[in-house]
């Protein structure tokens, strides 16, 4: 069906209660490559319940908030107005600002609308908005970005211009963070069971030689190299971050963030150098808690 602008900006949001533990947080953690390396270092502040930290990006994955690609009866994305066949849907970008540090336990209300909807002519993008809060107040609001390929053309505005350029200099910083081959084996239990992440045969069909890494992993896995070796580990200063899913990884392969300081912000992207830099990630921009 086409999609009726209207009824999807007018509808009032799906609420729903969410909770999680520290297995779901350490989970996470570990899905990132925490404590890779636990001979030398077990990163007790991402691996250890006691005194455990919680990375801003667990966010994107608490209580499954972000459930497109997931494996399920549904054949279809359908919220009031939109009704868009899940083959046609790509994760085109993720923002997510966190009001507070996140606790490493807890139950909150989950409050998901149609914050937007753009027409790029082939292709609708349809922004979704998650807001939490628990009892003493918010804990985030993340926007994900949705291209629904085809689904364009129904006479809405274009949206913002999205043109980004890197910095006109050398980066200040760049950080390589490797991948293992079975990363996204571990990643996908934190709710995406997207077969394109598993299975041979599917990631074939779909046009990749190999099965691929999720894309909020390497979201997650950049931020936390962000934090580590930018925010002396400080989880807490990192208050929001915001994507462009550019490029494909696949497990094995390295993450190179290159990342420019502009005062209390950072602009990055990332790139795999194993693929002549082709770019993974895009439009990257932190903000940071002095």
């Amino acid at each position: 069906m086409p999609i009726d602008l209207t009824t999807a900006l007018a509808a009032p949001p799906v609420v729903r209660r969410i909770s999680w533990t520290h297995r779901d947080v350490l989970l996470y953690h570990l899905s990132l490559g925490a404590g890779r390396d636990a001979a030398v270092d077990p990163e007790l502040a991402y691996t250890y319940e006691r005194d455990l930290q919680v990375l801003s990006t667990f966010a994107v994955v608490a209580g499954r908030t972000i459930s497109v690609g997931d494996e399920a009866p549904a054949s279809a994305m359908r919220v009031p107005g939109i009704d868009v066949d899940l083959r046609r849907i790509l994760h085109g970008g993720q923002g997510l600002t966190v009001h507070r540090p996140l606790p490493a336990a807890g139950t909150a209300e989950l409050s998901t609308r149609v914050a937007d909807v753009w027409d790029k002519g082939k292709a609708a993008v349809i922004v979704l908005e998650h807001s939490v809060a628990d009892a003493d107040g918010p804990l985030w609001t993340a926007r994900m970005q949705v291209w629904a390929r085809g689904e364009g053309g129904f006479g809405g505005e274009p949206g913002p211009d999205t043109t980004w350029d890197r910095p006109g200099r050398a980066p200040d910083h760049v950080i390589e963070s490797p991948t293992s081959p079975g990363q996204a084996l571990l990643y996908r239990l934190n709710g995406d069971l997207n077969p394109l992440h598993i299975e041979p045969a599917f990631a074939a069909s779909a046009g990749f030689d190999r099965p691929i890494l999720h894309g909020l992993a390497s979201y997650g896995i950049v931020a936390k190299s962000l934090v580590d070796g930018l925010l002396g580990g400080d989880a807490t200063r990192l208050r929001d971050i915001s994507v462009r899913f550019a490029g494909t990884l696949v497990p094995g392969e390295t993450i190179r963030t290159s990342v420019w300081s502009d005062g209390d912000r950072l602009v990055f992207s990332a790139s795999c150098p194993e693929r002549e830099g082709q770019p993974v990630l895009t439009h990257g921009t932190v903000g940071v808690s002095r």
